[in-house]
């Protein structure tokens, strides 16, 4: 299944606190639970005012499903094309 790297601007993202993304965090798994297993969230990495999602999902069409029923923006969708790290230079 197609992996996806997601945007969210969110002014103030860095900032938030521990118990906010905890709540957006809860939110989204509600969300995710709803929509059944065709969408995985993996983890998010939140920086600036940015937060960073990858999911695993057949089509952007349910991503995009998913942040309108959680009330939360997905600015880009991208599909990864491909994966490296260091044992990739091997």
């Amino acid at each position: 299944m197609p992996k996806y790297i997601i945007e969210r601007q969110i002014p103030g993202a860095g900032n938030l606190t521990p118990e906010k993304l905890r709540a957006i965090s809860q939110k989204s798994r509600e969300v995710l639970c709803t929509l059944g297993t065709d969408i995985q969230w993996i983890h998010s990495y939140v920086a600036g005012d940015k937060i960073y999602c990858i999911y695993v999902a057949p089509s952007e069409e349910i991503i995009l499903e998913h942040a309108r029923l959680g009330g939360f923006p997905a600015n880009s969708i991208t599909k990864v094309s491909a994966v490296i790290e260091p044992v990739t230079a091997e």
